[in-house]
């Protein structure tokens, strides 16, 4: 009995100290979440983007961004690295650039170049025939370790997300695990960068995100619409001579991913994973937020699976919210509007997911 209970007592001391002795990469940084709003008002509860139309990626996943191009074609960056392109309906689907690296958004420039946010290179072009020319992988001397976003603005500039300067896909075990790292920290390292082409300079216009995400011109231009994904909220940045930011909309029932010009002047919004007590509640909580990375996965305080997606318009006007209780097709990054479609990013399904408006 005596050495059933030594043995015990030793493995007891031991779980100890692990939880609170071995090193984890964060230094969680103390935050007040405010109280969840609840999918109350405009974001009230409905199944609008149930029962969705597929169209099969061929055993390709993670359509996590989608952009129409100028030969009319969807194209899509998928987990795999490539980036397929097909017409509107799904059919003649095919690999279009096979860049390597982990392309996350993009947009097109107006020579008809694929300006993509490389999760592990930076932000990189590929031009018609696939050739791939890496534009910024640096900004003042400091590494661009997670391009995540990008906008080009019709005179040349880019605008691209950097979600984190201290957590990036290719040092910390990949795009998500990054990102999760990055949340939980708290420590709003974030930032959005501006590239020229004219100069081939990168500059910082804003910073102090907690996890920079999707991004997004206003129609003038003359602003950019930023997702801070950990702070559940979005900002306006003024990059029209003196950069200034102030918060857009904020205390969002979920994480805003994706944000995407549609129609009639609105933006779409991804919200990827909803809200939950446990996670807002660790917010103040530094050490337990320690602690949960040192359990197993399996049980981090992960949200549940849940589709929504949102359309707000440049004053601040909720005018569109479609949502999936039941999580047929989860975490919906953003959407694509393409005439009378709808296109629903997503960052793991095997399939890209359309509706009618």
């Amino acid at each position: 009995m005596k050495k059933i209970l030594a043995a015990l007592g030793f493995v007891v001391v031991t779980l100890v100290a692990y939880f609170a002795l071995w090193p984890v990469p964060i230094e969680p940084i103390t935050w007040p979440a405010p109280a969840m709003p609840g999918y109350t008002g405009a974001f009230a509860t409905n199944q609008r983007l149930a029962s969705l139309k597929q169209i099969d990626l061929k055993g390709e996943s993670g359509p996590e961004h989608v952009a129409l191009g100028r030969d009319g074609k969807l194209y899509t960056a998928v987990s795999s690295g490539n980036i397929l392109r097909m017409n509107a309906d799904g059919t003649g689907l095919e690999v279009f650039a096979r860049p390597g690296g982990r392309i996350l958004g993009f947009d097109f420039d107006a020579a008809g170049n694929l300006i993509g946010a490389d999760a592990e290179r930076g932000l990189v072009s590929v031009a018609p025939d696939g050739k791939v020319t890496v534009l910024a992988d640096t900004v003042d001397g400091d590494p661009i370790r997670y391009a995540d976003a990008v906008a080009v603005a019709r005179n040349g500039k880019i605008y691209f997300s950097d979600p984190s300067t201290r957590f990036g896909p290719r040092t910390h075990g990949g795009v998500f695990e990054a990102s999760v790292l990055e949340i939980l920290e708290g420590g709003a390292t974030g930032r959005v960068l501006e590239y020229d082409p004219a100069t081939k300079k990168t500059r910082t216009i804003a910073k102090g995100f907690a996890f920079s995400n999707g991004v997004a011109l206003s129609q003038d231009e003359r602003s950019l619409f930023v997702s801070d994904t950990g702070r559940y909220r979005i900002w306006k940045v003024d990059i029209a001579g003196s950069v200034s930011a102030k918060v857009f909309m904020e205390n969002l029932p979920g994480y805003p991913d994706n944000l995407m010009r549609g129609g009639d002047g609105k933006i779409w919004v991804g919200l990827v994973k909803p809200r939950t007590a446990d996670n807002d509640n660790l917010s103040d909580k530094p050490l337990l937020r320690k602690l949960v990375l040192r359990l197993p996965r399996a049980l981090w305080p992960l949200p549940k699976e849940y589709g929504h997606v949102f359309a707000f318009t440049e004053d601040g006007k909720v005018v569109a919210s479609l949502q999936d209780p039941a999580a047929a097709y989860p975490e919906a990054t953003g959407v694509t509007e393409v005439g009378d479609r709808l296109y629903i990013q997503n960052l793991h399904s095997r399939t890209l997911g359309w509706m009618a408006p």
